[in-house]
């Protein structure tokens, strides 16, 4: 499938990557770009290191992930203040970094305040609490979870991400820059990545959790609400599409349809003529008077891992991306979203913002880190070959092109403009992406 010396050179990338805190590894840089700014790429993101944890865990290597795991709870705000500017209660910072003072070895987060656009992460105590499932199962380790740091750090999540708020939808509100789209993108609100980010966490945090109690029961519940939610509200198919074009506005009640009060005609006629009739997915937004009709990979990837999606959900996304493979997988895989913003939606969505111009970036991009998902929904859906085709298309590219950041381009043809080179989530994606085709048992680190 993919030349073994190329798995060695990548193994040899992703190790040349490591961070170590007080003799012992405990995460890996963003990047290792001789030829561009440090700025934050020597941080350890906590989004990022997900992708490596688990490439490491199916290799074997779970020290690391244990430390990065131990540390995350250390750094995670505990007290609750009425203070804007100081760290909410629970919250886990987007990123870390090993800083020396006075030859002392000392952890500095970032928990937003210093981030492009200044702000805070919404998805880091999510991927952790992915990470440490995937440790548990894969080590058999459970002393690690019944730590009493461990098991306040899950519930000091669910009070964060399960609270009341000033709206009744099982959804979470978030705002534009907060997850793994970091620029303005147009996707303020309920975007469909992050709510499917959600449903794979809490049900990683049902598991963790060692006492069936109060914190169980309202997961069970903000996941039922959560699923019919998205059910409703989210999946397009070519039926469903036929039912919003014949929606009627203005309606008020329990009973109607329109329940967002969506004006058929923002449905555009290239929208209708590139839906393939056997295939659907989870559209990107879905807020008062306005349904983003965008497709964005990992959501829908994450859905089908998590079972989120049907069975037939699951064949009808992955229909989709063989039916539109130029469009949603490309040259370079895989495309994070589908249209691009052109023209003058650019200039008011993303605030003109060149990195984000159309076909790059998150506008369009192509990030290899995203093999990895594909590879896992393809797995767990029956069509590995989908996944095996995506993965040999970009294996040599990778290496010659030094593990770039993104592509540009309609179908990923160009290194992306602003690309940092030796990006250490792009070499454990393509890593985690061959371990689990050479090994679909590792499936089971992650799946529900």
């Amino acid at each position: 499938m993919v030349d073994e010396k190329l798995i060695d050179t990548a193994w040899c990338e992703l190790y040349k990557s490591v961070i170590d805190y007080k003799g012992q590894p405990v995460g890996t840089v963003a990047a290792r770009d001789p030829g561009n700014d440090i700025l934050n790429y020597d941080h350890c993101f906590v989004r990022d290191f997900a992708v490596s944890a688990l490439a490491f865990l199916m290799r074997g290597d779970s020290e690391i992930v244990r430390n990065f795991l131990t540390i995350m709870v250390e750094l995670q705000g505990k007290v609750k203040y009425m203070n804007c500017l100081m760290v909410g209660k629970g919250l886990m910072p987007g990123s870390f970094k090993v800083v020396k003072t006075d030859g002392i070895a000392q952890l500095e987060a970032d928990f937003g305040e210093k981030s492009i656009a200044r702000v805070s992460p919404v998805d880091s105590g999510l991927w952790w609490l992915i990470v440490l499932r995937a440790y548990v199962r894969a080590t058999g380790d459970t002393t690690l979870i019944k730590q009493p740091e461990f098991q306040q750090a899950i519930k000091l999540i669910l009070e964060l991400f399960l609270e009341q708020n000033f709206d009744m939808r099982p959804t979470l509100l978030v705002t534009d820059g907060a997850y793994m789209i970091d620029r303005r993108m147009g996707v303020y609100g309920y975007p469909f990545d992050i709510q499917s980010l959600l449903f794979a966490a809490l049900s990683a945090a049902r598991e963790l959790l060692t006492t069936d109690d109060y914190y169980h029961r309202s997961i069970t519940e903000r996941l039922t609400h959560l699923s019919d939610h998205l059910q409703q509200y989210y999946w397009l198919d070519f039926a469903r599409l036929n039912t919003i074009y014949r929606y009627k506005v203005e309606g008020y009640g329990n009973q109607v349809i329109n329940a967002f009060n969506i004006q058929p005609s923002t449905i555009k006629s290239a929208l209708i003529d590139w839906l393939p009739a056997e295939g659907g997915y989870f559209i990107g937004n879905v807020s008062p008077g306005r349904m983003d009709f965008r497709y964005f990979a990992q959501g829908n990837l994450l859905a089908i891992i998590s079972s989120l999606a049907t069975q037939d959900q699951s064949h009808k996304i992955m229909t989709l991306i063989e039916q539109r493979w130029h469009d949603l997988i490309g040259q370079m895989p895989v495309k994070l979203c589908f249209p691009a913003l052109e023209g003058h939606d650019w200039e008011i969505v993303t605030g003109a913002d060149p990195k984000n111009s159309a076909w790059s970036y998150h506008n369009g991009g192509n990030w290899p880190f995203l093999i990895w998902l594909l590879a896992a929904a393809a797995q767990k859906s029956g069509h590995p070959a989908l996944a095996i085709r995506a993965l040999e298309s970009a294996a040599s590219r990778l290496e010659s092109e030094c593990w770039p950041e993104y592509f540009d381009g309609h179908y990923g043809q160009l290194v992306g403009k602003e690309a940092r080179r030796f990006q250490t989530w792009s070499v454990a994606g393509f890593l985690a992406a061959y371990q689990l085709l050479e090994q679909p048992r590792h499936l089971d680190l992650f799946e529900f």
